[in-house]
């Protein structure tokens, strides 16, 4: 005799199937405590009882909860723990001295305990991958200053590594020495912007003339940079980069058809400057600006593009000027050449950036 089976019967066995399962791991979370003191950082670690289960072969999760056989595997998930946790102070890979441990029933986990002898760091760059086998784990982890909570991150299989910026002159120190060469950085491999600043400069003047020009830029970029890092006006990309194009092949032009009219450079550097800002701020914002230190990381930033574009404008300006004072002519020679490339590098980048971006 042939049985016949439901559909429906099929379907009620598979979502009871999925539901142990689903149950058989009902918390994939580890959560991480970091206090930082004067005289150290302490912290804890609370992992499932699940997951410390299945890395370390161990059949029966609940046995964990019983404190005589958590302390005979204690050392080997300390040592597990060890690798995983991957938090650096002030770049310096953070060795945690584990101090005990603790089965914590009611949420099924593991609380373990540790200390780094250490001063207060003023940074902590923090990636930790406690249970790497489940794509869906997530470690949350709260840092704290003595005993305020300064802020929380949540990692998962895909997260970067997160930075903390402590609120001490450690902690300033330690966002100045990363945004001052981030933004020295930019401005020296962005060739937009460096071609802006060169075909400013291409005519030449005086340094004052120069100064004028430079500080006009500086007050434009800072304006547009700060509002667009605070989230107050945020333009997409998509629009900026075609007119930071735009205002390169303006630069160029007005070289070219200006004469002996009036210099109106110091106003094109302010006006495109607030432009140029923008793009800044579509860097700053892919490389993260830390909430807890986000007056100090603007500052540090827009420091390094300005020593970055004092640069530029040390080298180019003087060897222009040794050029024009060994011959006007060459010298006119060089800035009527110098357009041309200007206006074609800047139409090349805004055919590119319009009709084929990347």
């Amino acid at each position: 005799m042939r049985l016949k089976v439901w559909p429906g019967v099929i379907c009620f066995l598979i979502a009871i199937a999925c539901a142990r399962n689903a149950a058989a791991h009902p918390s994939p979370f580890s959560y991480i405590d970091v206090v930082l003191r004067v005289d150290g950082i302490e912290g804890s670690v609370l992992v499932h009882i699940y997951d410390a289960a299945h890395d370390l072969n161990i059949p029966s999760q609940e046995r964990l909860l019983d404190p005589a056989f958590l302390e005979t595997q204690r050392v080997a998930l300390e040592a597990l723990l060890s690798r995983r946790l991957d938090i650096k102070a002030d770049g310096r890979l953070l060795i945690p001295e584990w101090t005990g441990a603790d089965a914590v029933p009611e949420q099924q986990g593991v609380r373990f305990r540790f200390k780094v002898r250490a001063g207060r760091p003023g940074s902590l760059i923090l990636h930790p991958k406690v249970f790497p086998y489940d794509p869906q784990h997530q470690t949350f982890v709260n840092v704290y200053e003595d005993d305020t909570l300064r802020q929380q991150f949540a990692f998962s299989a895909h997260t970067g590594p997160r930075t903390y910026y402590a609120g001490t002159r450690q902690g300033t120190v330690a966002v100045v020495r990363t945004f001052v060469p981030s933004g020295i950085e930019h401005i020296l491999i962005g060739p937009d912007h460096i071609l802006f600043l060169i075909g400013l400069l291409l005519l030449g003047g005086d340094w004052k003339v120069l100064v004028r020009i430079v500080t006009a830029f500086t007050i434009g970029h800072s304006i547009t940079l700060s509002l667009a890092a605070l989230g107050i006006v945020s333009p997409p990309a998509r629009l900026i980069e075609p007119v930071i194009a735009l205002s390169i092949v303006f630069v160029g032009a007005d070289n070219l058809v200006r004469g002996h009219g009036r210099d109106a450079r110091a106003w094109i550097a302010l006006v495109f400057g607030l432009v140029h800002g923008f793009g800044f701020a579509n860097v700053l914002r892919e490389f993260g600006l830390p909430r807890e230190a986000l007056g100090w990381s603007l500052f540090s930033f827009n420091l390094g593009v300005e020593i970055g574009q004092l640069a530029i404008v040390l080298i180019v300006a003087t060897l222009l000027a040794a050029v024009r004072r060994r011959s006007d002519a060459i010298g006119y020679r060089v800035a009527y050449a110098g357009s041309v490339a200007v206006i074609a590098a800047g139409s090349y980048w805004f055919i590119e950036r319009v009709f084929f971006p990347v």
